[in-house]
């Protein structure tokens, strides 16, 4: 890690029994009391955001409590290549221009997610059958078709998705690193994605950055890299799925290394789930479960409060309520892992942003 990353690590940690005493303080908030949530885009310091699916525009509630609490929309699945890119290198964005229309026609600006993923399009993009040469000129066709239709119209992009492995040690292989090379498909996809939306902040988006201080590291190396070799990366994405065990102080001093490149942070995909996976059995109680799970975003909201204004791009839940989670979706029925429950009411976690963003926290 550069020095300035390096510094910026050891004096957070010279500070550490006090970043401990009060990222805690965020703990002692009270349970849901029954009562509406005031508009979060009237209280973070940022464009608020939350997701967006095509069977969500027609349900009224949904509909309601977007209106009320946002400012940002990112499309949940619809801009992602298993739906927009069909066999043969053939394109349908139907789905996606549903998303961005209801957006734009309920005021909300829009964050574009995503573009290129490890994980997905390896179906048509099969490096072991498609000729280098059809590769490359498939791949900048398609990242000029998808961000080159909304120029104009997006706030941002997510470009590259996810490119650090699981662990922090290096960088994932991929179907795109292996046809173009490991950092030559991130820097193409930039400098492509510029030219067809040039006024869009460019985004390098990933996960686990606070959970996992190596991979936080590494993730910001490749900024640093890829920016020297001239990819337009405009924006930092952490995706904030927050592990709520995960030391008190951690996640303050990775947005404080974070913040020492100077530019934009989306928190893009905050949500912090209560019940453990794949770990032993629980025996925490609900309340102590709620306590790590305040504290831990009390201190999320207070590290992304305290970045300079124009290092605040937006601050976005994957999901708006309870009920709009894909943890939810997927069967953690009993999970809470969102600020509004499922009738739109606070959970406890609101009322910690709320405090961090007033600047009432600990009072």
């Amino acid at each position: 890690m550069p020095d300035r990353l390096t510094n910026l690590s050891r004096r957070a940690l010279l500070g550490a029994t006090a970043a401990l005493a009060a990222c805690d303080r965020f703990a002692v908030a009270q349970p849901n009391d029954g009562h509406a949530a005031a508009p979060l885009k009237d209280i973070v310091p940022a464009p608020f955001g939350a997701t967006g699916m095509t069977w969500q525009l027609d349900q009224a509630d949904w509909i309601a409590e977007v209106r009320k609490h946002c400012s940002q929309l990112t499309p949940e699945w619809e801009q992602k290549m298993e739906r927009t890119l069909g066999p043969g290198f053939t394109y349908d964005f139907e789905p996606s221009d549903r998303v961005v229309g209801f957006a734009r026609d309920n005021g909300l600006r829009v964050h574009g997610h995503t573009v290129i993923w490890y994980s997905q399009g390896g179906e048509v993009f099969d490096d072991a059958t498609v000729p280098r040469a059809r590769f490359r000129s498939e791949y900048e066709r398609y990242i000029r078709a998808f961000v080159g239709r909304y120029r104009g119209q997006m706030a941002g992009w997510d470009v590259v998705n996810e490119p650090v492995a699981e662990d922090g040690n290096g960088l994932r292989e991929c179907h795109w690193s292996r046809a173009l090379g490991m950092d030559e498909y991130m820097v193409s996809a930039f400098q492509l994605a510029k030219e067809a939306d040039p006024d869009a902040v460019l985004f390098l988006n990933e996960y686990n950055l606070e959970n996992i201080p190596a991979k936080g590291a590494t993730f910001l190396r490749l900024v640093e890299r890829l920016l020297k070799l001239g990819a337009p990366i405009g924006g930092i994405g952490t995706q904030s799925h927050l592990d709520i065990e995960i030391p008190a102080g951690q996640i303050t001093t990775f947005m404080r290394d974070a913040a020492s490149l100077g530019l934009p942070i989306h928190v893009s995909e905050l949500d912090f789930p209560m019940q453990r996976e794949g770990r032993m059995p629980d025996m925490r109680s609900m309340a102590q479960r709620r306590e790590q799970q305040v504290a831990r975003v009390g201190e999320l909201a207070e590290a992304f409060a305290a970045l300079p204004e124009r290092q605040r791009y937006a601050f976005t839940t994957w999901g708006l309520r309870d009920i709009d989670s894909w943890l939810v979706r997927e069967g953690r029925s009993k999970d809470s892992p969102l600020l509004l429950d499922n009738q739109g009411r606070a959970n406890p976690a609101y009322r910690a942003v709320v405090d961090a963003f007033t600047g009432r926290a600990g009072s």
